[in-house]
């Protein structure tokens, strides 16, 4: 998101020791990351801190005019991720090795979830009113990670998604960043 918006800014990548630490508990509760600190303290979770970018940086059209149809559907797609894709793409990679049968009922889920943003797909390159927007930020992650992870179950329509987001100038100048 960072990138998209074109803004100057410093990454900080943590240990897991870093990150569990007081200094890190004070930005985030749960000592997790994302953490977005700007001039008026700190902001996290993921939603969260690409709406808030999105806002701030109108001119990267990354979000529709308040009030409208589109910008309602920014708000559905964006939430959809950690609402409806994480939990059981967490779930069935987790319990692989502990519980096979509960990884693969997990990963059915995911993928009824990830054909619903497959549905939505038909006929349009992106989510929202045929453009990219900070709700592509958030479902890309989510799908892109679980095609990394061996989900080889996602329809060609999101496989087509995932290859376009990953073909974005910024998220290439991100995964050079950090690594991925």
């Amino acid at each position: 998101m960072l990138e998209e918006i074109g803004e100057p800014y410093e990454l900080t990548i943590m240990s897991q020791e870093e990150g569990a630490g007081e200094e890190h508990r004070r930005r985030h509760p749960l000592g997790r990351v994302p953490v977005l600190e700007d001039g008026d303290g700190f902001l996290f979770e993921s939603a969260a801190i690409c709406l808030h970018l999105a806002d701030l940086h109108p001119e990267a059209e990354l979000i529709p005019l308040l009030g409208t149809r589109e910008r309602a559907l920014v708000y559905q797609w964006t939430i959809f991720p950690p609402a409806e894709l994480e939990q059981p793409l967490i779930e069935a990679a987790t319990q692989a090795a502990r519980d096979p049968e509960r990884a693969a009922a997990a990963r059915e889920v995911f993928y009824a979830r990830a054909d619903a943003v497959s549905d939505a797909l038909e006929g349009t390159d992106y989510l929202v009113g045929g453009r990219f927007t900070v709700a592509d930020v958030l479902v890309g992650s989510a799908l892109g990670f679980a095609a990394r992870s061996g989900f080889d179950g996602l329809s060609e329509t999101v496989m087509a998604y995932i290859a376009r987001l990953i073909e974005r100038p910024a998220y290439q100048r991100a995964a050079q960043l950090t690594g991925g």
